[in-house]
């Protein structure tokens, strides 16, 4: 997985009036921690950051600190659900090499039988991988699978050097029968036939 190269600038102001301030400026306001060291606190470029976030939520990021290069991966984003922007992000320094354990997407593919509905129970696995090569989501196949069939956390094929964490017995996906609604003159019959039974019982 390639990195996604940053500048971040240190941030000597805080508290919410900082934070609205570099928001205006097209600014995420953001604290990078980890192996060891303090907290930092800088801001992000916007737009960049966004893009960067928006298909990959484990995207690598390499921010560029005052001259001093940084990997680091999104641990905490938050976001404002109304205009749906990073309002901020907890970042956490990882190394090349180093494993670390994220919350991957998993991706439902393919098309279940026909007259089946396909229901998706997980829709995150937990896994443990290098921090330069993890996986952007997790597949599972429903492709032609019928009804009552079931795809748990342990079947699925995953990528080389990525351990599952998640119990192997997570349900991910079931495949059930679809419901299918009566036709407007099966249900009429249904309701005539009704009324004639309870005559029926009656007499």
């Amino acid at each position: 997985m390639s990195e996604t190269k940053l500048t971040a600038e240190t941030r000597t102001e805080f508290g919410k009036g900082a934070a609205r301030r570099l928001r205006r400026a097209h600014q995420i306001p953001a604290v990078v921690y980890g192996h060891g060291s303090a907290p930092l606190h800088v801001a992000l470029p916007g737009h960049e950051t966004m893009l960067a976030l928006k298909h990959h939520s484990n995207a690598l990021l390499e921010l560029d600190v005052d001259g001093k290069d940084i990997l680091a991966i999104a641990k905490d984003v938050q976001v404002e659900p109304v205009r749906n922007v990073i309002e901020h992000i907890d970042l956490i320094i990882v190394k090349k090499g180093e494993k670390i354990v994220v919350d991957v997407p998993v991706v439902v593919e393919g098309e279940a039988a026909p007259g089946t509905t396909t229901l998706q129970d997980a829709n995150t696995l937990s896994v443990e991988a290098e921090a330069t090569h993890l996986p952007e989501s997790l597949s599972v196949s429903v492709e032609g699978l019928e009804a009552g069939a079931k795809v748990t956390a342990g079947e699925l094929e995953l990528p080389k050097g990525v351990t599952l964490l998640s119990d192997a017995e997570t349900l991910v996906v079931a495949v059930n029968e679809a419901f299918v609604e009566p036709a407007e003159d099966e249900a009429a019959d249904a309701a005539e036939a009704a009324p004639a039974a309870e005559e029926t019982e009656e007499a």
